[in-house]
């Protein structure tokens, strides 16, 4: 079942840059999409641009969660409706305590149902227990993410968006927050990828997309664009090389085949 689909969406940024420009995906229920691209290919506008972030936008095409047209709605509207948002810089309140925090999740819930939510969420994230009543500016880049990730869940989000989550993160410290959005993913909940890493997110995506100059220029499973070889070049890392003199390599970039 389809929960996000974007239709050829236009949006303009500060209202006269093209930053996407006829973008086309689609998000299934329990499915993560990945979206890959550089520096400035628009991935954080695409986010904003779906989270309701970017006064009235998309100037053109259709964004629909489960059948709901969100383009232009508020803000607030579009999170009422399901849709969550963590951003790059993971909007936390940092004077506040984690516990703080996370009744910000919770906010106008109560009862048992919320607070099965959040014996749920200490399940995947077991150190924000112990971190309950730390401030969240004092816990490490690891846990503020979690912290985010964990805040945002508890609004049982129908759609998650998540830009960048492995930012700054150590490679371990990484490894398992991304292990928590594939179960997160399992449990149902459909997620809306932007990382630069690509091995990390490609490794845990059901389908991936490379933006490039606010257009999507490929598509496919992960696995599809794990084994391209100009994804693998200018994302994996994984160049060829030929030689240009006797004992001297340089890198042999092929022209991108789309």
């Amino acid at each position: 079942m389809t929960v996000l689909r974007l239709t050829s969406v236009e949006t303009l940024y500060q209202q006269r840059i093209r930053a996407l420009s006829g973008v086309s995906l689609e998000v299934a229920k329990g499915e993560i999409l990945a979206v890959l691209g550089q520096n400035g290919a628009g991935k954080t506008t695409l986010l904003r641009t779906i989270a309701g972030l970017i006064d009235d936008q998309p100037e053109k095409g259709g964004i629909e969660l489960d059948g709901v047209q969100l383009g232009r709605r508020s803000p607030e509207a579009i999170a009422r409706l399901g849709v969550a948002y963590v951003p790059e810089d993971r909007g936390l309140f940092r004077e506040l305590t984690v516990a703080e925090n996370l009744e910000l999740g919770l906010w106008g819930r109560r009862g048992t149902e919320a607070r099965e939510d959040l014996e749920r969420m200490f399940s995947l994230f077991p150190i924000l227990r112990e971190r309950a009543r730390q401030q969240a500016d004092t816990l490490s880049g690891g846990e503020q993410q979690m912290l985010a990730i964990g805040r945002a869940l508890l609004r049982r989000p129908r759609l998650l968006l998540l830009d960048e989550p492995s930012l700054g993160l150590a490679p371990l410290v990484a490894k398992a927050v991304f292990e928590v959005l594939a179960e997160v993913s399992r449990q149902g909940c459909a997620i809306l990828l932007v990382e630069q890493n690509a091995r990390l997110a490609l490794r845990i995506a059901h389908r991936a997309a490379i933006l490039e100059a606010g257009r999507v220029v490929l598509s496919g499973t992960a696995r599809e664009l794990e084994s391209h070889r100009d994804v693998q070049q200018a994302y994996l890392g994984l160049g060829e090389t030929q030689a240009s003199d006797p004992g001297r390599f340089r890198l042999y970039q092929s022209r991108k085949r789309w």
